[in-house]
Parts: structure tokens; C-alpha cells; sequence
């Protein structure tokens, strides 16, 4: 009974990070190119009271005796799934479709990634997020320039007078890594690398697996709502039946203890 006590609590503490991580995908349903988390559990040791295929007499035991010690949460992980496409006719709004990240320095030099496509024109005419962060490689567009176009391949060209013949000024590069899911989230919609994640391999759009941009859309959240509202329905009755066990197995402690000899 007291084993139960400490398991139910190990359930307890899984289904309130479970319901953390359901509360921040909702929280960011409409977040531009927000990417959904899951949590994924594991069982704890076990304890074996009988190994299976011990010999009780002339017979071999088919089964063992074991008891487990509860549960844990093991990693919290980004689910890179497509989000749907959000059509905004804004020049400077950009959508990834398929595999990449777009790339952007931060203050200290390094460069982070993200598939949030929002871009705007800072005060020198360079292509920047909405913390003004900017795109890699750097573009800057002049003040006379008409049309902004952006073509599935990444190439930035413009239009600096009436009639007057496309200019490009440069080139998209998108980044992408084996193992995205192993990418640090540091918010406002960045990812920097890690060891899991590997290091990025930059390419143009449309080529060598990277994904085409679309100018003039957003990626919206992969966040659904519905499934999100499931999960934290089974993390409410999760987290009720394990504090049910608990108030269970302190009734049955408490009638040991009022046993009279």
C-alpha cells in the first residue's frame, strides 16, 4: 500500500507536465509556424518478487512475479508536422512547403531558424522578423523599389521604375537538420541546434530536399484543437484515477492501522 502511494503520485506529477504541454500548444493555436509538442512517457524499475521460468518442484513457472514502481515523462517533442497555409497578399510573408527553416542572426552573430515566414522591411531596407532579426542571407531592398517578388526558389527580385526590367538583389537559403525534433525551442519562434539535432545543411528552395516558398501566405499552427481538448480530457481523468488510487490506498492503510489484535 505504500508502493501504491508513491506509484499513483509518479502519475500524478506525469499528467500535470502532460497537461503543461497541452496548455502551451492552445496557448499558441494561432502562433505563426508554432509547432505542437507531445510528452512521452515511460515505466519506472520493477521490482521482482519471482523471476519467470523459476522451478517450483518438477515444474518450470511460466510467469513471474513483478510490480511496477509508476511512471515518467522522458521528453517533450516537437511534432514538425505541416501546418495549413494562410493567405495574407502581403509580399514579405513567406510559407516553407515541406522540409526547411529559415534562417536568421541573432544580436551575438549566431544565426537561428524558424519556420515562422512574417518578414518585414527595417529602416535600411533589410528583410527582417518581427523582433528584427535579420534573414540570412541578408537582402536589403532599396527605397525605390516597386514590386517585391519571391520566387519558389528563393530568389528576391524587384522593380525600381515603371516598365523597367525585374533586378534581382539575392538569394532565400533555407536550413534544414536530420533530426529536427532534437532542435532547441528558445521562443518567439526560434530553434538553435544541439548535438541531437546535428548540424544544418543549407541549399536553395526546391532543391536537394529542401521545401519551396510561396510568397504571400503564412504557415499557421499544426496545433489542433480538438485533439488538444481529447488530451487534456485524458490528462483530467489520468490525473483523477491516480489520485483516486491514492485516497485508496490510505483507506486500506488506515484499516491496518485500526486492526486490533
Amino acid at each position: 500500500m505504500i508502493r501504491a502511494l508513491f506509484t499513483s503520485a509518479t502519475g500524478m506529477q506525469a499528467q500535470q507536465l502532460n497537461l503543461d504541454v497541452v496548455a502551451n500548444n492552445l496557448a499558441n493555436v494561432n502562433t505563426t509556424g508554432f509547432k505542437r509538442s507531445r510528452v512521452d512517457f515511460q515505466d519506472l524499475l520493477y521490482q521482482t518478487m519471482r523471476p519467470a521460468g523459476t522451478r517450483s518442484g518438477s515444474v518450470e513457472v511460466p510467469t513471474g512475479v513483478q510490480v511496477g514502481h509508476g511512471t515518467r515523462p522522458v521528453a517533450t517533442q516537437k511534432i514538425f508536422a505541416q501546418g495549413n497555409f494562410l493567405q495574407t497578399e502581403n509580399p514579405l510573408d513567406l510559407v516553407i512547403e515541406g522540409d526547411g527553416f529559415f534562417q536568421v542572426a541573432r544580436p551575438d552573430g549566431s544565426l537561428a531558424y524558424t519556420r515562422a515566414g512574417s518578414f518585414k522591411r527595417d529602416s535600411q531596407g533589410q528583410i527582417v522578423n518581427s523582433d528584427g532579426l535579420v534573414l540570412q542571407p541578408a537582402v536589403t531592398i532599396p527605397p525605390d523599389a516597386g514590386n517585391v517578388s519571391i520566387s519558389s526558389d528563393g530568389a528576391i527580385s524587384v522593380t525600381t521604375a515603371a516598365g523597367a526590367a525585374p533586378q534581382q538583389l539575392g538569394q532565400i537559403e533555407l536550413a534544414r537538420f536530420v533530426n529536427p525534433a532534437g532542435l532547441n525551442a528558445v521562443g518567439r519562434n526560434l530553434f538553435l541546434p544541439t548535438a541531437a539535432s546535428g548540424t544544418a545543411t543549407t541549399g536553395q528552395a526546391s532543391q536537394q530536399g529542401m521545401g519551396s516558398i510561396s510568397q504571400g501566405f503564412l504557415e499557421s499552427s499544426n496545433v489542433s484543437v480538438v485533439e488538444e481538448m481529447v488530451g487534456m480530457i485524458a490528462a483530467q481523468r489520468a490525473f483523477e484515477v491516480n489520485s483516486k488510487a491514492i485516497k485508496t490506498a490510505d483507506e486500506m492503510l488506515q484499516i491496518a492501522n485500526g486492526v486490533v489484535r
